[in-house]
């Protein structure tokens, strides 16, 4: 977001919504890569599956509520951002595992 000291205000908002409604398409436009998401969805289904077998319901409890809100959060986000359908269900994924792609 470039702007010119001099410009008026409104002209300024114009662009800024302009710019907004641009990466919004963008973001809608774009590929949705998951391979390395679900590298991240599998180390998180691995590490509920070994602390349920330790006997760690607490700590279960605690990590998988926390996976569940992220994962809420990132699904009212997408929402709220314009998407739709399936769409919507895998960029919250993508936000919620995308750390898997570091691995």
């Amino acid at each position: 977001m470039n702007f010119d000291e001099n410009e008026p205000q409104s002209v300024r908002e114009e662009r800024f919504v302009a710019e907004r409604v641009e990466r919004r398409a963008a973001r809608k436009a774009a590929s949705l890569d998951s391979r390395g998401v679900h590298l991240g969805a599998v180390i998180v289904t691995v590490a509920l599956v070994l602390l349920s077998w330790c006997g760690k319901l607490a700590a279960l409890g605690i990590v998988s509520g926390v996976i569940l809100l992220w994962f809420a959060a990132a699904l009212a986000w997408a929402y709220a951002d314009g998407g739709e359908g399936r769409h919507v269900l895998q960029r919250a994924y993508n936000v919620t595992f995308g750390w898997g792609d570091g691995f």
